[in-house]
């Protein structure tokens, strides 16, 4: 069972999530290797699908659309993600990802 990798910075914490767009749902799926699977069901074009990311996240983590950023790989299924203003251990607990047997 693979752990989510997570590098906690100043702020807040990085982590990588791989992300499928155009699903018939938007929902975090889980851990996919070290990464987090999120089902997106916007389309991948001018922007949506990384909008329904960010939307998702802040809900679920309970913090500000503004708090999470897409770092890197803007255009790839592959991003590194930002949420600024809480720690690896409520990001996990928050997702649900604490107890063994996610995915």
């Amino acid at each position: 069972m693979a752990n989510l990798t997570i590098q906690e910075v100043d702020e807040g914490v990085i982590f990588t999530a791989k992300v499928v767009p155009g699903s018939n749902r938007t929902a975090v799926c889980g851990l996919l290797d070290e990464m987090l699977k999120i089902k997106v069901s916007a389309a991948p074009e001018r922007g949506k699908a990384n909008q329904c990311l960010i939307e998702l996240l802040a809900k679920q983590l309970g913090v500000k659309k503004n708090a999470v950023s897409i770092i890197s790989g803007k255009t790839k299924p592959i991003k590194r993600v930002q949420v600024l203003g809480i720690s690896a251990e409520t990001l996990l607990k928050k997702l649900n990802l604490n107890k063994r047997g996610s995915g």
